[in-house]
């Protein structure tokens, strides 16, 4: 397994649209196409997500006939999989059935309690945990992967599931040989050594590896600087834990009292927004309570006696403690990365998916020891279609961090002023150029996810028009434009490390579509946004440094053990048999590694 690629379907990007790619594709070195979900969605849906009959493959994206063409075309195919939710609604005639309903889904009829997908009412959990349930809505994937039309499957949000590990057996016993799961790890968090799976997505890789290009040194001035703009001088930790605790009274209120009906215990919004990760997994059926479990529940210090309900020393409430962890997951997400990450904006490269705006940097010897423990196939990743912002925008944002007196000369010069004018500075030197109706969208979706400005459910206009003006205003001024063009070369040289780092590390490099030429987006919907396709294949005979790289080194993959080499601490590298890769950090020049070794690419060698 080479390497993947990740397509988002559409109506325009269909089985049959896909299958003109794989010519360029295979010639560009990948192994797998990295599919987003293609059973039956509901009308009009732009992501697949919202399943709606999970027997069918979509007939908006060319039905099972255009997927077994697709897999004709020579590429392998890798299937993202939702298990945890359905779209209600009247096309699936397992929720329009009042019946089967109760049956399907975590929906009590007694009182119309529809568990959710995070606080989208449109998508209601399914008890997946039920060996029927589970045989029904995952037939046809298991057909498709029995036939070898798809060779192995993405599952998405499986912390949202009853009891993750037993749905993970079961697919491997149905002979799913090849999972990865959309399991998002907080620094220093493990994945489960009992989940049968090849690894996760690759969020701990990209966190990691930004880390190492950020310049430790310039922490203090980037703190001081933050603190005189924007008057906070909290570390993060406190924003997200105001933030968790403010999701849990509000929009999780009900999933709350849904727990308060189970337990009536004080404390349980504190408890809910307490842990450091996003769940445990303790298993009541079987009384099975993990070290890791034990060390995270005493790390978020709940209440006594809940602490001994969480750990199965006190009986009888197993209900309680399943949707407690089912709970804590949204509560992280919605609280963190949509809500915290759009009040503190120290540095904005740092606030990424799964990663954590308080920690300033990473030292090689770090990234080293995550490399060395890495599943074999787990995914590397630097950008997916739920990550914040592009690779590309957050290696420029990094490169800062290399002249933090010129960044803080900018930002006086420009007279900033409050977290938001900071906030809405760095996108527009992150993803420069930009048009201004991209910036307003943004610059909209980022006060309501923040929720102190403005909020989706309360938008105040006069003031998000005020810090669209302000936004403006910036693509305007002549020094903005300048200090790009300052700070741009870095950001590129940056990128292109972090490029090589995936592209050779241990793992299964995973590309986002259109990312192997610079890409410079923001959240979602800028993310999904359509791919000039003719651009890249006239590249990819020669002529872009980042697709050429791209094309060397996965000619390089069939590669040995890793084995780290010690170069000094703003130098990242390693060996893979005979490759040697040598990546410089921060001000560092590329050192000649000797005559033994011929240069192929950025940092990459062979051995001569």
């Amino acid at each position: 397994m080479r390497a993947t690629y990740r397509l988002q379907l559409s109506p325009e990007l269909d089985f049959a649209a896909v299958a003109e790619l794989v010519p360029y594709l295979r010639d560009l070195g990948v192994s797998h196409l990295y599919l987003s979900p293609s059973l039956q969605a509901r009308a009009g849906s732009t992501h697949g997500y919202d399943v709606v009959d999970p027997t069918r493959v979509s007939e908006t994206l060319g039905g099972e006939e255009g997927l077994r063409a697709l897999r004709g075309a020579g590429l392998e195919i890798m299937l993202d999989i939702v298990p945890n939710h359905m779209g209600v609604s009247d096309e699936n005639r397992w929720w329009a059935d009042e019946e089967l309903r109760a049956k399907f889904f975590d929906w009590d009829p007694a009182d119309g309690w529809y568990r959710r997908f995070f606080t989208i009412d449109e998508l209601a959990g399914v008890r997946v945990e039920d060996p029927e349930v589970f045989e029904i809505t995952h037939r046809k994937v298991l057909e498709l992967v029995g036939e070898g039309l798809v060779d192995g499957v993405r599952v998405d949000h499986p912390d949202g599931l009853a009891n993750p590990r037993e749905y993970l057996d079961r697919l491997r016993e149905r002979n799913v040989e090849h999972v990865w799961v959309e399991k998002i790890l907080e620094p220093g968090e493990e994945l489960r050594e009992s989940w049968p799976v090849e690894g996760t997505t690759g969020y701990e890789f990209l966190n990691d590896v930004l880390g190492l290009f950020v310049d430790p040194a310039a922490e203090e001035p980037f703190t001081e600087l933050y603190r005189e703009v924007s008057g906070e001088s909290r570390p993060f930790a406190e924003v997200a834990a105001e933030a968790k605790l403010e999701q849990a009274r509000t929009d999780f209120r009900r999933e709350v009292e849904r727990l308060r009906a189970l337990l009536d215990e004080p404390g349980l919004d504190e408890a809910v927004a307490s842990l450091h990760v996003y769940r445990t997994y303790v298993e009541p059926e079987t009384c099975r309570v993990e070290p890791s479990d034990r060390e995270e529940i005493a790390r978020a210090a709940p209440p006594e006696r809940l602490e001994r309900v969480l750990l199965l020393e006190e009986g009888g409430h197993d209900e309680f403690v399943t949707r407690f962890q089912q709970t804590t997951g949204p509560v992280m997400a919605k609280g963190v990365e949509d809500t915290a990450f759009y009040r503190y904006g120290r540095l904005l490269a740092l606030n990424e998916v799964g990663g954590d705006p308080g920690r300033f940097g990473l030292e090689v010897g770090r990234f080293h020891e995550a490399q060395l423990k890495r599943r074999p196939r787990s995914l590397l990743t630097t950008f997916t279609h739920d990550t914040k912002r592009s690779a590309d925008v957050r290696a420029r944002l990094a490169a800062l961090t290399w002249i933090p007196g010129e960044w803080a000369d900018l930002v006086r010069e420009l007279r900033v002023e409050g977290e938001d004018e900071y906030h809405v500075l760095q996108t527009v030197i992150g993803a420069w150029p930009l048009e201004p109706e991209r910036l307003d969208a943004y610059v909209e979706k980022a006060l309501r996810e923040g929720k102190r400005t403005s909020s989706w459910l309360d938008p105040d206009e006069a003031a998000e028009q005020r810090v669209k003006e302000y936004g403006r205003s910036l693509l305007e001024r002549r020094e903005v434009a300048q200090f790009v063009e300052r700070v741009g070369p870095f950001g590129r040289r940056i990128a292109l490390g972090q490029l090589l780092l995936k592209l050779m590390s241990p793992g299964v490099p995973d590309i986002y579509q259109g990312d192997e030429l610079e890409t410079l987006a923001l959240v979602d919907p800028d993310n999904r946004g359509t791919v000039d396709w003719p651009a890249r294949r006239r590249l990819l005979v020669g002529g872009d440094t980042k697709l050429d790289l791209t094309r060397k080194a996965l000619a390089f993959r069939e590669l040995g053990a890793y084995e780290p080499v010690d170069l000094g601490p703003d130098v990242c590298a390693f060996t893979r048999g005979d490759v040697l890769v040598a990546v410089p950090l921060r001000h560092a020049d590329p050192k000649d590694p000797g005559p033994e070794w011929r240069s192929v690419a950025f940092g990459l060698y062979a051995r001569s």
